[in-house]
């Protein structure tokens, strides 16, 4: 399978990934075909699965729900199931070689980075800059509008979620600077939402270069 361009919005829990994510999706960038890819919701699509789709065995389920109950992140030795979420993405999505995936969730550190590049391209990042306090209270406002039905909000998970962030996803900036990757940090607040940061997104010069 042939490496598919992406976008990757990174940011903490709470951030406002999805809501962005599925903005995005729906207006398209820089005139091409985009595909939201929620690792998140992926993984919980999955954990609900009552009979393991192709690629995937029960072991692996099982694996996944251990996963988001714990709030863990997938290393190295289990990242063959993100791969593997990918390319089931990108067969049922029919992603092309001129659409433009967004990364919403993946990669998450440095690690899953290097890895994840056998499938795509990653040719530019959005970090959504938030701070502890505006996320915990986008969250429990659901300002995004996305987390009507999630039950790994408790505030443990939160607080994990947030910590785990800092320490493993943060660095992936520098990682993907040093690689001449286009990087882009927008401000969020309680009530930025999708359409406020989309400007922002089209208007960057470095960035549509990079898609055209």
């Amino acid at each position: 399978m042939a490496q598919r361009q992406a976008i990757l919005i990174m940011g903490p829990t709470g951030s406002g990934k999805t809501p962005l994510g599925a903005y995005i999706e729906q207006q398209g960038l820089f005139d091409k075909r985009c595909a939201h890819f929620d690792f998140g919701e992926e993984l919980r699509t999955l954990a609900q699965c009552s009979t393991p789709p192709p690629r995937f065995t029960a072991q692996d389920i099982d694996f996944v729900k251990k996963v988001l109950s714990s709030g863990a992140l997938l290393e190295r030795e289990t990242f063959y199931i993100a791969q593997n979420i990918v390319a089931t993405f990108i067969e049922i999505r029919n992603v092309v070689e001129k659409d433009i995936i967004v990364l919403n969730g993946l990669p998450r550190h440095t690690g899953q980075a290097a890895d994840i590049a056998e499938r795509v391209n990653c040719k530019a990042v959005i970090h959504l800059d938030c701070t502890s306090n505006v996320l915990l209270e986008r969250i429990a406002l659901n300002s995004g509008g996305d987390r009507t039905f999630r039950t790994d909000d408790t505030l443990n998970l939160i607080e994990k979620k947030i910590n785990l962030f800092n320490e493993r996803t943060a660095p992936l900036r520098a990682y993907y600077q040093e690689r001449n990757v286009v990087c882009l940090s927008l401000p969020v607040d309680v009530d930025t939402a999708p359409k406020d940061l989309y400007g922002a997104i089209i208007n960057h010069g470095a960035l549509k270069k990079q898609f055209t």
